[in-house]
């Protein structure tokens, strides 16, 4: 259970779509005097050194954060969304370059303002040290709150907050089949519990059943329950299985991803159609690359 580590994936592609989209709809939502309350139900480690012994196995940031670098350098002007996740990114950052990739727990607080709180959970116990220890360096007082516990099951007594306003991150590593019917579970009970809170689901688009069964059910349950919903998607590349010149066989990673919002910001869907299409142009790793860009009400 204790296998996966975001460390190692710190900055790819899903990472650009997921806090691209979280960062788009969290200044949407402080744009109201009224205090909001955030909940990460899987927060991992909070900050992530893109030139460490885990982003470098992998290198998957190469192909996601720092591919977007480029064209900024170049005065090739991105889409706000995009500019604006560029330009928090680079705030965690000295100089020209981006050694230093914050995760979720880091882009919400910095967003955040005096009067609105933050809840984050993480079960993986080196992944817990870090984020307490980076969390305690920023000083945020009572404003952050480092929680041992399944965040699944932890939310439960925080909808809804005091100030009936919340977002409700879920992003899991999926390694267990169980985590998809966990997510339902999750985003059903919390729509009982607090229906007008705002629930963004992000989702690996892998060859498997429920990953494509996720949002399909997402979608029917928020029809149900008579709520809006945007649903954004990233492929990079292809998800076949290849063989190497020598016989090899040659595993993709992952080639795409989605986000799944119920009670999106009206303003969210304009700001993606600028700038998927340019994620597109930016991240493609071979001719199948492409987006997609749904809602409803």
């Amino acid at each position: 259970m204790f296998s996966y580590r975001h460390a190692f994936h710190a900055g790819n592609h899903a990472d650009v779509l997921k806090h691209t989209v979280l960062i788009a709809t969290l200044q949407h939502l402080i744009e109201k005097d009224t205090a909001l309350t955030v909940l990460d139900t899987h927060a991992g480690a909070g900050l992530y050194r893109l030139d460490g012994d885990y982003a470098k196995t992998s290198a998957e940031a190469t192909d996601g954060i720092l591919r977007l670098a480029v064209p900024a350098a170049a005065h090739v002007p991105l889409a706000p969304a995009l500019q604006a996740y560029m330009d928090l990114v680079r705030a965690f950052n000295t100089g020209s370059g981006i050694k230093i990739y914050p995760g979720s727990p880091f882009i919400i607080q910095r967003l955040l303002r005096e009067r609105d709180k933050l809840k984050l959970f993480e079960l993986h116990p080196s992944d817990l040290r870090a984020l307490a220890g980076n969390v305690a360096q920023l000083e945020a007082g009572r404003q952050v709150a480092v929680l041992h516990e399944d965040g699944f099951e932890g939310i439960k007594k925080f909808l809804p907050p005091p100030s009936r306003r919340a977002l409700v991150l879920c992003d899991p590593s999926y390694e267990l089949k169980t985590d998809y019917g966990k997510v339902l579970d999750m985003v059903q009970d919390s729509l009982k519990r607090f229906a007008t809170g705002t629930y963004a689901v992000w989702y690996p688009i892998i060859p498997r059943p429920e990953a494509h069964d996720l949002p399909r059910r997402l979608k029917t349950m928020a029809q149900k329950a008579g709520k809006s919903w945007l649903h954004a998607t990233l492929t990079v590349k292809s998800s076949k299985i290849t063989e190497t010149l020598d016989g090899q066989t040659k595993r993709p990673g992952l080639p795409a991803s989605g986000m799944f919002l119920i009670n999106p910001p009206y303003t969210l869907k304009d700001g993606l159609k600028a700038a998927l299409p340019q994620m597109v142009q930016l991240l493609a790793q071979d001719r199948n690359a492409a987006h997609t860009l749904e809602s409803g009400s």
